[in-house]
């Protein structure tokens, strides 16, 4: 690896954790938010995302997307379980892209690609790179007795 290529790395895991983190801090310290408007005005997949407002599962929904992108972010930021925190981060993006998706369009501005499609690209490389190798605390992690003892583990955080 080069140094420039473990600098993008770094700078792209670091500001696309606080992207995330952001999102959720925002979400957890203010008590009036909830995701109900979003899952109501579902373009796509209405259904389902009427099912996830419905007063039982939507406190569920709103835990999941405040710490969700919280954790998200500082496991970025830190480089900590970098892969299986992107891959649930790409889960995410996906569930947030298709209620806004007018197939193909997505008001305003976008023709099938928005900024959910652009995150979830984001966050594969980020797994796919072993993006928190680089200048993270995934190899300290590693080293832990936890890891040592649960080897398979250390395949889905590294």
């Amino acid at each position: 690896m080069t140094q420039f290529y473990k600098v993008s790395l770094f700078i792209l895991r670091v500001s696309t954790g606080w992207l995330m983190f952001y999102a959720g801090i925002t979400k957890i310290l203010d008590p009036q938010w909830s995701a109900a408007g979003y899952l109501q005005n579902a373009k796509t997949f209405s259904g389902i995302y009427a099912w996830f407002a419905s007063p039982g599962i939507l406190p569920i929904i709103n835990f999941i997307n405040e710490w969700g992108l919280t954790l998200l972010g500082v496991s970025l930021i830190l480089g900590i379980a970098v892969r299986l925190s992107s891959l649930l981060g790409v889960l995410l993006m996906f569930l947030y892209y298709f209620p806004v998706l007018e197939f193909p369009y997505i008001p305003p501005h976008s023709f099938i690609v928005d900024d959910h499609i652009i995150n979830a690209a984001v966050l594969l490389f980020l797994a796919s790179a072993r993006a928190g190798r680089v200048w993270g605390l995934e190899n300290w992690c590693t080293n832990l007795p936890i890891c040592r003892r649960y080897p398979k583990l250390v395949n889905w955080i590294r």
